[in-house]
């Protein structure tokens, strides 16, 4: 009888088991994801309005759509956050924790946020676009896309200031505190 590969011999590799695991544990629970998110996603059109109302551009025309997408954002980003947050997270110290949190909160709501603004974005522009699926098309959905991140990116970040960033060092701590 012939000796089999080390691949075969081995069907169950002990850290992919320990990585399984850890994802599972990382997984939100329905009431995290179901309180959380909405709170999230409160707070940060909370942030925009706070930030649009300092700067006395409360009355613009498109307020509802602002927030609206500050809201959505927050609401997806949260339970997605978490998660990649308790991934980097598990078994550390409380400062790696705050840190995995923090790094997390801020990449998925700025993340999530500004992918829901260049869908849009992409929207509205592809009516001037040329036909889905040639060439001319995958670079003008690309750049169109990467315009509006950029867009996002130096005008939407400065509407998560001061409110935005004061929930988030809030949020990470609460998040970092011990089990």
């Amino acid at each position: 009888m012939k000796e089999q590969p080390a691949s075969r011999r081995r069907l169950v590799d002990p850290t992919s088991s320990r990585r399984r695991g850890r994802l599972l544990r990382a997984i939100p629970s329905w009431r995290e994801a179901c309180l959380g998110g909405p709170a999230w996603g409160l707070t940060m059109a909370s942030s925009a309005w706070c930030a649009l109302w300092l700067r006395e551009h409360d009355a613009t025309f498109h307020l509802e759509s602002i927030l609206l997408l500050f809201a959505s954002g927050g609401l997806i980003a949260w339970p997605l956050s978490l998660f990649a947050g308790r991934c980097m997270a598990q078994d550390r110290a409380v400062e790696t924790r705050f840190a995995a949190y923090l790094l997390c909160l801020i990449a998925g709501t700025v993340g999530v946020t500004a992918l829901l603004f260049a869908l849009d974005y992409r929207l509205f522009y592809s009516q001037w676009h040329a036909p889905t699926g040639s060439r001319i098309w995958f670079y003008q959905a690309l750049f169109t896309s990467l315009s509006a991140y950029y867009q996002f990116l130096v005008l939407g970040v400065r509407l998560y200031l001061p409110l935005g960033a004061f929930a988030l060092l809030l949020a990470s701590l609460w998040l970092a505190r011990p089990q």
